[in-house]
Protein backbone atom coordinates (compact mmCIF):
# COMPACT_ATOMS: atom_id res chain seq x y z
CA UNK A 1 0.00 0.00 0.00
CA UNK A 2 2.91 2.29 0.89
CA UNK A 3 4.53 1.57 -2.48
CA UNK A 4 1.27 2.25 -4.30
CA UNK A 5 0.76 5.62 -2.59
CA UNK A 6 4.37 6.63 -3.30
CA UNK A 7 3.92 5.71 -6.96
CA UNK A 8 0.79 7.87 -7.23
CA UNK A 9 2.61 10.76 -5.59
CA UNK A 10 5.53 10.43 -8.02
CA UNK A 11 3.20 10.36 -11.05
CA UNK A 12 1.28 13.37 -9.77
CA UNK A 13 4.46 15.38 -9.17
CA UNK A 14 6.04 14.55 -12.52
CA UNK A 15 2.88 14.36 -14.64
CA UNK A 16 3.76 17.22 -17.08
CA UNK A 17 7.19 15.70 -17.71
CA UNK A 18 5.74 12.23 -18.25
CA UNK A 19 3.06 13.53 -20.62
CA UNK A 20 5.73 15.30 -22.66
CA UNK A 21 7.82 12.12 -22.75
CA UNK A 22 4.87 10.02 -23.89
CA UNK A 23 3.98 12.54 -26.59
CA UNK A 24 7.59 12.73 -27.77
CA UNK A 25 7.83 8.93 -27.89
CA UNK A 26 4.56 8.67 -29.80
CA UNK A 27 5.54 11.21 -32.44
CA UNK A 28 9.01 9.70 -32.75
CA UNK A 29 7.49 6.27 -33.38
CA UNK A 30 5.03 7.80 -35.85
CA UNK A 31 7.86 9.53 -37.70
CA UNK A 32 9.88 6.31 -37.86
CA UNK A 33 6.85 4.43 -39.19
CA UNK A 34 6.17 7.08 -41.83
CA UNK A 35 9.80 7.13 -42.93
CA UNK A 36 9.76 3.32 -43.14
CA UNK A 37 6.61 3.42 -45.23
CA UNK A 38 8.05 6.07 -47.56
CA UNK A 39 11.23 4.03 -48.01
CA UNK A 40 9.18 0.91 -48.69
CA UNK A 41 6.93 2.62 -51.22
CA UNK A 42 9.87 4.23 -53.01
CA UNK A 43 11.28 0.75 -53.51
CA UNK A 44 7.98 -0.99 -54.30
CA UNK A 45 7.66 -1.49 -58.05
CA UNK A 46 3.90 -0.94 -58.33
CA UNK A 47 4.06 2.26 -56.27
CA UNK A 48 7.02 3.61 -58.23
CA UNK A 49 5.32 2.86 -61.57
CA UNK A 50 2.07 4.58 -60.54
CA UNK A 51 3.28 7.34 -58.21
CA UNK A 52 2.54 10.15 -60.66
CA UNK A 53 -1.01 8.92 -61.23
CA UNK A 54 -3.76 10.52 -59.07
CA UNK A 55 -5.27 8.51 -56.25
CA UNK A 56 -5.57 8.03 -52.51
CA UNK A 57 -3.47 6.90 -49.56
CA UNK A 58 -5.00 5.21 -46.52
CA UNK A 59 -3.73 2.98 -43.73
CA UNK A 60 -5.94 0.00 -44.67
CA UNK A 61 -6.57 -1.57 -48.05
CA UNK A 62 -10.02 -1.67 -49.66
CA UNK A 63 -10.39 -5.41 -50.18
CA UNK A 64 -9.58 -6.81 -46.72
CA UNK A 65 -12.07 -8.09 -44.16
CA UNK A 66 -11.53 -5.17 -41.76
CA UNK A 67 -11.97 -2.66 -44.56
CA UNK A 68 -15.38 -4.15 -45.37
CA UNK A 69 -16.51 -3.87 -41.75
CA UNK A 70 -15.16 -0.54 -40.50
CA UNK A 71 -16.84 2.79 -41.34
CA UNK A 72 -15.04 5.67 -43.05
CA UNK A 73 -12.16 6.92 -40.85
CA UNK A 74 -10.04 9.81 -42.22
CA UNK A 75 -6.62 8.60 -43.36
CA UNK A 76 -7.36 5.11 -41.97
CA UNK A 77 -10.13 3.54 -44.10
CA UNK A 78 -12.24 4.40 -47.11
CA UNK A 79 -15.24 2.91 -45.34
CA UNK A 80 -17.22 -0.22 -46.15
CA UNK A 81 -19.60 1.81 -48.34
CA UNK A 82 -16.96 3.71 -50.29
CA UNK A 83 -18.25 2.64 -53.72
CA UNK A 84 -21.94 2.96 -52.80
CA UNK A 85 -21.66 6.45 -51.31
CA UNK A 86 -19.00 7.89 -53.62
CA UNK A 87 -20.33 6.60 -56.96
CA UNK A 88 -18.46 8.54 -59.66
CA UNK A 89 -17.61 11.61 -57.54
CA UNK A 90 -14.03 10.60 -56.54
CA UNK A 91 -13.20 10.04 -60.21
CA UNK A 92 -14.78 13.35 -61.20
CA UNK A 93 -12.76 15.17 -58.53
CA UNK A 94 -9.53 13.60 -59.77
CA UNK A 95 -10.31 14.07 -63.47
CA UNK A 96 -9.46 10.42 -64.22
CA UNK A 97 -11.60 7.27 -64.34
CA UNK A 98 -8.74 5.07 -63.13
CA UNK A 99 -7.28 5.95 -59.72
CA UNK A 100 -4.57 4.50 -57.48
CA UNK A 101 -5.15 3.38 -53.90
CA UNK A 102 -2.05 3.03 -51.73
CA UNK A 103 -2.22 1.35 -48.32
CA UNK A 104 0.22 -0.29 -45.89
CA UNK A 105 -2.00 -2.56 -43.76
CA UNK A 106 -2.00 -5.52 -43.65
CA UNK A 107 0.87 -5.18 -46.16
CA UNK A 108 2.03 -2.13 -48.11
CA UNK A 109 0.66 -2.12 -51.66
CA UNK A 110 -0.79 0.01 -54.42
CA UNK A 111 -4.06 -1.01 -56.08
CA UNK A 112 -6.13 0.42 -58.91
CA UNK A 113 -9.78 1.52 -58.82
CA UNK A 114 -11.37 1.45 -62.28
CA UNK A 115 -14.50 3.19 -63.60
CA UNK A 116 -13.35 3.40 -67.22
CA UNK A 117 -15.22 1.42 -69.92
CA UNK A 118 -12.12 1.01 -72.09
CA UNK A 119 -10.17 -0.41 -69.15
CA UNK A 120 -13.07 -2.64 -68.07
CA UNK A 121 -13.35 -4.11 -71.56
CA UNK A 122 -9.63 -4.90 -71.64
CA UNK A 123 -9.74 -6.48 -68.18
CA UNK A 124 -12.80 -8.65 -68.91
CA UNK A 125 -11.62 -9.61 -72.41
CA UNK A 126 -8.09 -10.56 -71.37
CA UNK A 127 -9.15 -12.72 -68.47
CA UNK A 128 -5.83 -14.57 -68.39
CA UNK A 129 -4.08 -11.26 -67.64
CA UNK A 130 -6.56 -10.25 -64.92
CA UNK A 131 -7.85 -13.34 -63.09
CA UNK A 132 -9.68 -13.24 -59.79
CA UNK A 133 -7.60 -13.05 -56.59
CA UNK A 134 -9.09 -16.32 -55.40
CA UNK A 135 -7.90 -15.89 -51.79
CA UNK A 136 -10.53 -13.14 -51.39
CA UNK A 137 -13.29 -15.56 -52.47
CA UNK A 138 -12.18 -18.46 -50.27
CA UNK A 139 -14.86 -17.56 -47.68
CA UNK A 140 -17.47 -18.81 -50.18
CA UNK A 141 -16.03 -22.33 -50.20
CA UNK A 142 -17.82 -23.60 -47.10
CA UNK A 143 -19.53 -26.38 -49.10
CA UNK A 144 -16.64 -27.01 -51.46
CA UNK A 145 -14.89 -25.26 -54.33
CA UNK A 146 -17.22 -23.62 -56.83
CA UNK A 147 -17.33 -21.68 -60.07
CA UNK A 148 -16.91 -18.27 -58.38
CA UNK A 149 -13.87 -19.04 -56.21
CA UNK A 150 -11.78 -20.96 -58.75
CA UNK A 151 -9.49 -20.07 -61.63
CA UNK A 152 -7.55 -21.81 -64.36
CA UNK A 153 -8.25 -25.45 -65.22
CA UNK A 154 -10.44 -26.02 -62.16
CA UNK A 155 -12.69 -23.11 -63.14
CA UNK A 156 -12.94 -24.49 -66.69
CA UNK A 157 -14.18 -27.81 -65.30
CA UNK A 158 -16.86 -26.04 -63.26
CA UNK A 159 -17.94 -23.89 -66.19
CA UNK A 160 -18.03 -26.80 -68.64
CA UNK A 161 -20.55 -28.59 -66.40
CA UNK A 162 -22.53 -25.53 -65.29
CA UNK A 163 -22.96 -23.52 -68.51
CA UNK A 164 -25.29 -25.98 -70.35
CA UNK A 165 -27.62 -26.00 -67.32
CA UNK A 166 -28.55 -22.37 -68.00
CA UNK A 167 -30.33 -23.22 -71.23
CA UNK A 168 -33.39 -21.79 -72.95
CA UNK A 169 -35.29 -24.78 -71.64
CA UNK A 170 -34.41 -23.75 -68.09
CA UNK A 171 -35.31 -20.12 -68.89
CA UNK A 172 -38.77 -21.27 -69.92
CA UNK A 173 -39.08 -23.17 -66.65
CA UNK A 174 -38.06 -20.01 -64.73
CA UNK A 175 -40.79 -18.05 -66.54
CA UNK A 176 -43.46 -20.68 -65.88
CA UNK A 177 -42.55 -21.19 -62.23
CA UNK A 178 -42.30 -17.45 -61.52
CA UNK A 179 -45.70 -16.89 -63.14
CA UNK A 180 -47.19 -19.65 -61.01
CA UNK A 181 -45.56 -18.34 -57.82
CA UNK A 182 -46.78 -14.75 -58.31
CA UNK A 183 -50.25 -15.97 -59.30
CA UNK A 184 -50.42 -18.17 -56.19
CA UNK A 185 -49.29 -15.26 -54.01
CA UNK A 186 -52.00 -12.98 -55.39
CA UNK A 187 -54.62 -15.62 -54.55
CA UNK A 188 -53.57 -15.90 -50.87
CA UNK A 189 -55.70 -14.33 -48.16
CA UNK A 190 -53.31 -11.39 -47.85
CA UNK A 191 -53.85 -10.31 -51.47
CA UNK A 192 -57.01 -11.87 -52.89
CA UNK A 193 -59.89 -9.40 -53.38
CA UNK A 194 -58.15 -6.75 -51.25
CA UNK A 195 -58.52 -3.13 -52.35
CA UNK A 196 -55.00 -2.39 -51.18
CA UNK A 197 -52.11 -4.24 -49.59
CA UNK A 198 -49.53 -2.54 -47.37
CA UNK A 199 -46.00 -3.97 -47.44
CA UNK A 200 -43.77 -2.53 -44.73
CA UNK A 201 -40.63 -3.53 -46.60
CA UNK A 202 -40.73 -4.59 -50.25
CA UNK A 203 -37.85 -6.98 -49.53
CA UNK A 204 -40.29 -9.03 -47.44
CA UNK A 205 -42.13 -9.60 -50.73
CA UNK A 206 -39.25 -10.08 -53.16
CA UNK A 207 -37.09 -12.35 -50.99
CA UNK A 208 -39.67 -15.16 -50.70
CA UNK A 209 -40.52 -14.85 -54.40
CA UNK A 210 -36.85 -15.21 -55.35
CA UNK A 211 -36.44 -18.10 -52.90
CA UNK A 212 -39.44 -19.94 -54.37
CA UNK A 213 -38.18 -19.42 -57.91
CA UNK A 214 -34.74 -20.82 -57.12
CA UNK A 215 -36.42 -23.65 -55.19
CA UNK A 216 -38.61 -24.64 -58.16
CA UNK A 217 -36.43 -23.81 -61.17
CA UNK A 218 -33.15 -24.44 -59.36
CA UNK A 219 -33.86 -27.51 -57.24
CA UNK A 220 -37.12 -28.87 -58.63
CA UNK A 221 -38.70 -28.32 -55.20
CA UNK A 222 -41.86 -26.21 -55.08
CA UNK A 223 -42.14 -24.13 -51.92
CA UNK A 224 -45.64 -23.19 -50.79
CA UNK A 225 -46.81 -19.74 -49.66
CA UNK A 226 -48.42 -21.55 -46.75
CA UNK A 227 -46.23 -22.54 -43.82
CA UNK A 228 -44.44 -25.80 -44.66
CA UNK A 229 -43.18 -27.54 -41.52
CA UNK A 230 -42.71 -30.98 -43.01
CA UNK A 231 -39.46 -32.36 -41.61
CA UNK A 232 -38.49 -35.70 -43.17
CA UNK A 233 -36.83 -38.50 -41.18
CA UNK A 234 -33.16 -37.90 -40.48
CA UNK A 235 -33.56 -34.11 -40.51
CA UNK A 236 -34.13 -31.48 -37.84
CA UNK A 237 -35.30 -28.74 -40.21
CA UNK A 238 -37.57 -28.56 -43.26
CA UNK A 239 -36.05 -28.05 -46.70
CA UNK A 240 -37.75 -24.63 -46.96
CA UNK A 241 -36.35 -23.41 -43.65
CA UNK A 242 -32.86 -24.72 -44.39
CA UNK A 243 -32.69 -23.03 -47.80
CA UNK A 244 -34.08 -19.79 -46.38
CA UNK A 245 -31.56 -19.70 -43.52
CA UNK A 246 -28.61 -20.47 -45.80
CA UNK A 247 -29.66 -17.86 -48.36
CA UNK A 248 -30.34 -15.09 -45.83
CA UNK A 249 -27.73 -15.72 -43.11
CA UNK A 250 -24.61 -16.21 -45.20
CA UNK A 251 -22.90 -13.05 -43.92
CA UNK A 252 -23.41 -14.11 -40.30
CA UNK A 253 -22.08 -17.60 -41.05
CA UNK A 254 -18.97 -16.17 -42.70
CA UNK A 255 -18.26 -13.52 -40.05
CA UNK A 256 -18.81 -15.66 -36.91
CA UNK A 257 -16.05 -18.02 -35.71
CA UNK A 258 -17.16 -21.57 -34.88
CA UNK A 259 -16.35 -21.31 -31.15
CA UNK A 260 -19.03 -18.61 -30.70
CA UNK A 261 -21.96 -20.71 -31.92
CA UNK A 262 -22.63 -22.73 -28.73
CA UNK A 263 -23.37 -19.48 -26.85
CA UNK A 264 -26.35 -18.43 -29.00
CA UNK A 265 -29.54 -20.29 -29.94
CA UNK A 266 -29.85 -18.12 -33.05
CA UNK A 267 -26.32 -18.99 -34.17
CA UNK A 268 -26.90 -22.67 -33.48
CA UNK A 269 -29.95 -22.56 -35.75
CA UNK A 270 -27.86 -20.97 -38.52
CA UNK A 271 -25.16 -23.60 -38.06
CA UNK A 272 -27.79 -26.34 -38.16
CA UNK A 273 -29.28 -24.87 -41.35
CA UNK A 274 -25.96 -25.09 -43.17
CA UNK A 275 -25.56 -28.69 -42.05
CA UNK A 276 -29.14 -29.50 -43.09
CA UNK A 277 -28.70 -27.81 -46.47
CA UNK A 278 -25.66 -29.95 -47.25
CA UNK A 279 -27.51 -33.07 -46.10
CA UNK A 280 -30.49 -32.26 -48.35
CA UNK A 281 -28.14 -31.68 -51.29
CA UNK A 282 -26.42 -35.03 -50.78
CA UNK A 283 -29.79 -36.78 -50.65
CA UNK A 284 -30.99 -34.98 -53.77
CA UNK A 285 -27.85 -35.97 -55.67
CA UNK A 286 -28.47 -39.61 -54.84
CA UNK A 287 -32.21 -39.37 -55.63
CA UNK A 288 -31.56 -37.78 -59.03
CA UNK A 289 -28.90 -40.34 -59.87
CA UNK A 290 -31.44 -43.06 -59.17
CA UNK A 291 -33.95 -41.41 -61.54
CA UNK A 292 -31.90 -39.83 -64.33
CA UNK A 293 -34.20 -41.40 -66.90
CA UNK A 294 -37.03 -39.12 -65.72
CA UNK A 295 -37.50 -35.74 -67.43
CA UNK A 296 -36.52 -32.79 -65.20
CA UNK A 297 -35.41 -29.36 -66.43
CA UNK A 298 -34.44 -27.72 -63.15
CA UNK A 299 -30.91 -26.41 -62.76
CA UNK A 300 -29.84 -29.02 -60.22
CA UNK A 301 -30.88 -31.99 -62.37
CA UNK A 302 -29.37 -30.64 -65.58
CA UNK A 303 -26.14 -29.86 -63.72
CA UNK A 304 -26.03 -33.39 -62.37
CA UNK A 305 -26.82 -34.95 -65.76
CA UNK A 306 -24.06 -32.94 -67.40
CA UNK A 307 -21.61 -34.10 -64.78
CA UNK A 308 -22.62 -37.77 -65.12
CA UNK A 309 -22.25 -37.60 -68.91
CA UNK A 310 -18.76 -36.10 -68.77
CA UNK A 311 -15.53 -38.09 -68.74
CA UNK A 312 -14.39 -39.39 -65.35
CA UNK A 313 -11.36 -37.10 -65.17
CA UNK A 314 -13.45 -33.99 -65.88
CA UNK A 315 -16.31 -34.73 -63.51
CA UNK A 316 -16.93 -32.63 -60.43
CA UNK A 317 -17.05 -34.28 -57.03
CA UNK A 318 -20.31 -34.28 -55.09
CA UNK A 319 -18.86 -31.62 -52.82
CA UNK A 320 -18.01 -29.41 -55.81
CA UNK A 321 -21.53 -29.90 -57.19
CA UNK A 322 -22.96 -28.79 -53.86
CA UNK A 323 -20.56 -25.83 -53.87
CA UNK A 324 -21.85 -24.72 -57.26
CA UNK A 325 -25.54 -25.11 -56.41
CA UNK A 326 -24.92 -23.14 -53.19
CA UNK A 327 -23.40 -20.28 -55.21
CA UNK A 328 -26.33 -20.35 -57.65
CA UNK A 329 -28.70 -20.24 -54.67
CA UNK A 330 -26.97 -17.22 -53.16
CA UNK A 331 -26.53 -15.37 -56.46
CA UNK A 332 -30.04 -16.15 -57.69
CA UNK A 333 -31.78 -15.35 -54.44
CA UNK A 334 -30.34 -12.31 -52.71
CA UNK A 335 -29.16 -10.23 -55.67
CA UNK A 336 -32.40 -10.69 -57.63
CA UNK A 337 -34.56 -9.98 -54.57
CA UNK A 338 -32.66 -6.79 -53.72
CA UNK A 339 -32.87 -5.48 -57.29
CA UNK A 340 -36.60 -6.23 -57.53
CA UNK A 341 -37.14 -4.47 -54.20
CA UNK A 342 -35.42 -1.33 -55.55
CA UNK A 343 -37.35 -1.59 -58.84
CA UNK A 344 -40.70 -1.60 -57.01
CA UNK A 345 -39.59 1.41 -54.99
CA UNK A 346 -38.56 3.27 -58.14
CA UNK A 347 -41.92 2.51 -59.78
CA UNK A 348 -43.68 3.96 -56.74
CA UNK A 349 -41.60 7.14 -57.00
CA UNK A 350 -41.80 7.53 -60.79
CA UNK A 351 -45.49 7.09 -61.57
CA UNK A 352 -45.05 8.09 -65.22
CA UNK A 353 -42.60 5.21 -65.73
CA UNK A 354 -44.98 2.84 -63.97
CA UNK A 355 -47.75 3.95 -66.33
CA UNK A 356 -45.56 3.21 -69.38
CA UNK A 357 -44.91 -0.25 -67.99
CA UNK A 358 -48.61 -0.81 -67.31
CA UNK A 359 -49.60 0.23 -70.83
CA UNK A 360 -47.15 -2.16 -72.47
CA UNK A 361 -48.05 -5.06 -70.20
CA UNK A 362 -51.78 -4.52 -70.68
CA UNK A 363 -51.40 -4.48 -74.45
CA UNK A 364 -49.56 -7.82 -74.45
CA UNK A 365 -51.07 -9.87 -71.62
CA UNK A 366 -53.92 -12.30 -72.41
CA UNK A 367 -57.33 -10.57 -72.24
CA UNK A 368 -58.85 -13.54 -70.40
CA UNK A 369 -56.58 -13.03 -67.39
CA UNK A 370 -54.62 -16.23 -67.91
CA UNK A 371 -50.93 -16.49 -67.07
CA UNK A 372 -48.75 -14.95 -69.84
CA UNK A 373 -46.64 -17.35 -71.89
CA UNK A 374 -42.86 -17.35 -72.26
CA UNK A 375 -43.21 -16.24 -75.89
CA UNK A 376 -43.91 -12.71 -74.58
CA UNK A 377 -40.43 -12.39 -73.06
CA UNK A 378 -38.84 -10.66 -76.06
CA UNK A 379 -41.86 -8.37 -76.55
CA UNK A 380 -41.89 -7.13 -72.94
CA UNK A 381 -39.13 -4.60 -73.47
CA UNK A 382 -40.16 -2.07 -70.82
CA UNK A 383 -40.05 -4.30 -67.72
CA UNK A 384 -36.59 -5.46 -68.80
CA UNK A 385 -35.54 -1.83 -69.35
CA UNK A 386 -36.77 -0.97 -65.84
CA UNK A 387 -34.84 -3.92 -64.44
CA UNK A 388 -31.67 -2.83 -66.26
CA UNK A 389 -32.00 0.78 -65.12
CA UNK A 390 -32.48 -0.41 -61.54
CA UNK A 391 -29.33 -2.53 -61.88
CA UNK A 392 -27.48 0.50 -63.20
CA UNK A 393 -28.52 2.72 -60.29
CA UNK A 394 -28.33 -0.01 -57.63
CA UNK A 395 -25.89 -2.72 -58.75
CA UNK A 396 -26.02 -5.59 -56.24
CA UNK A 397 -22.23 -5.93 -56.22
CA UNK A 398 -20.37 -2.67 -55.65
CA UNK A 399 -16.95 -3.74 -56.91
CA UNK A 400 -15.20 -6.75 -58.43
CA UNK A 401 -11.53 -7.39 -57.60
CA UNK A 402 -9.07 -8.72 -60.17
CA UNK A 403 -5.31 -9.26 -59.99
CA UNK A 404 -2.70 -8.77 -62.71
CA UNK A 405 -1.04 -12.10 -63.49
CA UNK A 406 1.81 -10.44 -65.37
CA UNK A 407 3.37 -7.06 -66.11
CA UNK A 408 1.13 -5.35 -68.64
CA UNK A 409 -0.29 -2.04 -69.81
CA UNK A 410 -3.90 -1.04 -69.20
CA UNK A 411 -5.68 1.15 -71.73
CA UNK A 412 -7.67 4.06 -70.29
CA UNK A 413 -9.32 7.32 -71.33
CA UNK A 414 -7.23 10.36 -70.42
CA UNK A 415 -8.85 13.60 -69.18
CA UNK A 416 -8.63 15.10 -72.69
CA UNK A 417 -10.59 12.14 -74.14
CA UNK A 418 -7.66 10.45 -75.85
CA UNK A 419 -6.67 6.85 -75.18
CA UNK A 420 -3.56 6.31 -73.09
CA UNK A 421 -1.95 3.45 -71.17
CA UNK A 422 -1.04 2.84 -67.55
CA UNK A 423 1.67 0.35 -66.48
CA UNK A 424 0.25 -2.42 -64.28
CA UNK A 425 2.74 -4.73 -62.64
CA UNK A 426 2.24 -8.37 -61.78
CA UNK A 427 0.36 -8.82 -58.49
CA UNK A 428 -1.42 -5.46 -58.62
CA UNK A 429 -5.04 -5.71 -57.44
CA UNK A 430 -7.46 -4.00 -59.82
CA UNK A 431 -10.89 -3.14 -58.38
CA UNK A 432 -13.68 -2.75 -60.94
CA UNK A 433 -15.86 -0.02 -59.43
CA UNK A 434 -19.39 -0.83 -60.64
CA UNK A 435 -21.02 2.27 -59.13
CA UNK A 436 -18.30 4.44 -60.62
CA UNK A 437 -18.84 3.12 -64.16
CA UNK A 438 -22.65 3.12 -63.86
CA UNK A 439 -22.71 6.79 -62.80
CA UNK A 440 -20.01 7.93 -65.22
CA UNK A 441 -21.38 10.84 -67.33
CA UNK A 442 -18.94 9.93 -70.11
CA UNK A 443 -21.17 6.92 -70.88
CA UNK A 444 -24.59 7.85 -69.45
CA UNK A 445 -26.58 11.03 -70.06
CA UNK A 446 -27.77 12.47 -66.72
CA UNK A 447 -26.56 9.36 -64.85
CA UNK A 448 -28.37 10.27 -61.60
CA UNK A 449 -31.77 10.17 -63.33
CA UNK A 450 -34.02 7.11 -63.43
CA UNK A 451 -34.58 6.72 -67.17
CA UNK A 452 -35.43 3.17 -68.30
CA UNK A 453 -35.85 4.34 -71.90
CA UNK A 454 -32.07 4.57 -72.24
CA UNK A 455 -32.10 0.75 -72.51
CA UNK A 456 -34.68 0.67 -75.31
CA UNK A 457 -32.11 1.81 -77.86
CA UNK A 458 -28.33 1.56 -78.30
CA UNK A 459 -26.23 2.03 -75.16
CA UNK A 460 -22.61 1.43 -74.22
CA UNK A 461 -22.63 -2.22 -73.16
CA UNK A 462 -19.02 -1.94 -71.97
CA UNK A 463 -20.22 0.55 -69.32
CA UNK A 464 -23.02 -1.73 -68.02
CA UNK A 465 -21.49 -4.21 -65.64
CA UNK A 466 -24.04 -5.77 -63.23
CA UNK A 467 -23.45 -9.23 -64.71
CA UNK A 468 -19.70 -8.75 -65.15
CA UNK A 469 -18.43 -9.46 -68.69
CA UNK A 470 -16.20 -11.67 -70.78
CA UNK A 471 -15.68 -15.33 -69.96
CA UNK A 472 -16.45 -14.68 -66.26
CA UNK A 473 -19.84 -13.10 -67.01
CA UNK A 474 -22.79 -14.32 -64.92
CA UNK A 475 -24.18 -17.59 -66.28
CA UNK A 476 -27.56 -16.92 -64.70
CA UNK A 477 -28.25 -13.64 -66.45
CA UNK A 478 -31.21 -14.91 -68.49
CA UNK A 479 -32.48 -16.81 -65.46
CA UNK A 480 -32.80 -13.61 -63.42
CA UNK A 481 -34.05 -11.55 -66.38
CA UNK A 482 -36.95 -13.93 -66.98
CA UNK A 483 -37.81 -13.88 -63.29
CA UNK A 484 -37.67 -10.08 -63.07
CA UNK A 485 -39.81 -9.48 -66.16
CA UNK A 486 -42.54 -11.79 -64.85
CA UNK A 487 -42.59 -10.29 -61.35
CA UNK A 488 -42.67 -6.65 -62.48
CA UNK A 489 -45.19 -7.29 -65.27
CA UNK A 490 -47.65 -9.33 -63.23
CA UNK A 491 -47.60 -7.04 -60.19
CA UNK A 492 -48.03 -3.81 -62.17
CA UNK A 493 -50.69 -5.40 -64.38
CA UNK A 494 -52.91 -5.92 -61.35
CA UNK A 495 -51.72 -3.31 -58.84
CA UNK A 496 -50.71 0.32 -58.83
CA UNK A 497 -47.63 0.72 -56.62
CA UNK A 498 -47.47 3.79 -54.38
CA UNK A 499 -45.46 5.12 -51.44
CA UNK A 500 -46.85 4.09 -48.08
CA UNK A 501 -46.46 7.54 -46.47
CA UNK A 502 -46.27 10.17 -49.23
CA UNK A 503 -46.38 13.06 -46.72
CA UNK A 504 -42.95 12.00 -45.44
CA UNK A 505 -41.49 13.00 -48.82
CA UNK A 506 -43.12 16.44 -49.10
CA UNK A 507 -40.71 19.26 -49.94
CA UNK A 508 -37.99 16.92 -51.17
CA UNK A 509 -36.58 16.80 -54.67
CA UNK A 510 -37.02 13.57 -56.61
CA UNK A 511 -33.40 12.61 -55.96
CA UNK A 512 -33.82 13.27 -52.23
CA UNK A 513 -37.00 11.16 -52.20
CA UNK A 514 -35.15 8.33 -53.89
CA UNK A 515 -32.26 8.52 -51.44
CA UNK A 516 -34.72 8.46 -48.53
CA UNK A 517 -36.82 5.55 -49.80
CA UNK A 518 -34.00 3.44 -51.18
CA UNK A 519 -31.29 4.08 -48.60
CA UNK A 520 -29.03 1.04 -48.81
CA UNK A 521 -26.22 -0.56 -46.86
CA UNK A 522 -23.19 -2.42 -48.09
CA UNK A 523 -22.72 -6.08 -47.17
CA UNK A 524 -21.77 -8.97 -49.41
CA UNK A 525 -24.34 -7.32 -51.67
CA UNK A 526 -25.97 -3.87 -51.65
CA UNK A 527 -29.12 -4.17 -49.52
CA UNK A 528 -32.05 -1.71 -49.36
CA UNK A 529 -32.75 -0.84 -45.70
CA UNK A 530 -36.55 -0.37 -45.75
CA UNK A 531 -38.91 0.24 -48.66
CA UNK A 532 -42.53 0.64 -47.40
CA UNK A 533 -45.08 0.49 -50.24
CA UNK A 534 -48.81 0.23 -50.91
CA UNK A 535 -50.21 -1.98 -53.70
CA UNK A 536 -53.64 -0.72 -54.85
CA UNK A 537 -55.82 -3.11 -56.85
CA UNK A 538 -56.49 -1.69 -60.32
CA UNK A 539 -59.84 -3.49 -60.61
Amino acid sequence: MFFFSKTLAFISKHKPIMETAVQTTFFAMLAIMLVSVVIFFRSQRSFVSLRRHPGFIRLMDITGTLSNILPRIPLITFGNDWALSGKHQPFKNAGWDVLTFTSFFPVPKTELIVADAVSLKDISTHHFKFPKPIDIYSILGMFGSNIIMTEGEEWKRHRKIAAPAFSERNNRLVWEETSRIVSDMLSTSMWDKKTSVVVEHALDLTLPIALMVIGAAGFGRRISWEEDSDIPPGHTMSFNDAVHEVASKLVIRIATPNWVYPFSHRLLRIQAAFYEFELYMKEMIQDRRDSLDEQHHDLFTVLLEGNENDSLEDRLTDRQLIGDIFIFLFAGHETTAHTLCCALGLLALYQDEQEKLYQQVTSLFPADGSIPSHELMNALTYPLAIFYETLRLFPPVASIPKCASQDTNLRLVKPDGSIGTLPVLKGTVVNLNIFGIHYNPRYWDSPEEFNPSRFLGPYNKDAFFPFSAGSRACLGRRFTENEAVVVLSMLVHKYKIELKDPDAYEGLTMLQRREKLLASKQGLTVTPAKVPLVFRNRV
